[in-house]
């Protein structure tokens, strides 16, 4: 990464404004209609596991986690990660993924799933979804349909469709 003062933080509740003007800059109207933004609606984020990064007050980064479950089985979704187009390819998209990990085997957390990039995510250790194991509520890619265990055996009670809780922060 080059040398662009970039402050990491956690996510407060003062940054969703300028976090959604970065979804709309990274992502554009057509966010709302992929699954992963279905699955998120009505769902409260885990501020607690937001981070964000910045380049003196410009919010140039952010990755955000949502408490999801199958059946009894909690765990959480990684994304949306978003990075200002005018900063991508500097290393801040993984600098916030490494963070966001880190910060979801501190609380605690057994298991991360996202819908993203196989070869981008491999580097984090996420794998593919065995086929079969889970199913989100609309059309996904199956090889893009990702998780990380955190805790050792954790993922052999996940499996069914994933739906969105409520914080337990």
């Amino acid at each position: 990464m080059t040398d662009l003062s970039l402050v990491i933080r956690p996510e407060r509740p003062e940054d969703a404004p300028a976090i959604e003007r970065l979804h709309a800059r990274a992502f554009g109207p057509g966010r709302f209609a992929r699954t992963a933004y279905r699955l998120r609606e009505g769902a409260a984020e885990r501020i607690d596991l937001g981070i964000t990064a910045s380049v003196g007050s410009f919010l140039v980064g952010s990755v955000r986690m949502g408490p999801v479950r199958t059946g009894a089985t909690s765990f959480v979704m990684l994304g949306p990660l978003a990075v200002d187009p005018s900063f991508a390819g500097r290393g801040i998209g993984g600098t916030l993924t490494r963070a966001a990990i880190e910060g979801a085997r501190q609380a605690g957390e057994g298991l991360v799933i996202l819908v993203g990039d196989a070869p981008y995510y491999a580097r984090f250790g996420f794998t593919p979804v065995p086929p079969g194991r889970l199913s989100l509520p609309g059309p996904v890619d199956p090889a893009r349909l990702l998780w990380l265990e955190l805790a050792d055996g954790f993922s052999a009670g996940a499996s069914g469709l994933v739906e969105a809780r409520g914080a337990s922060l």
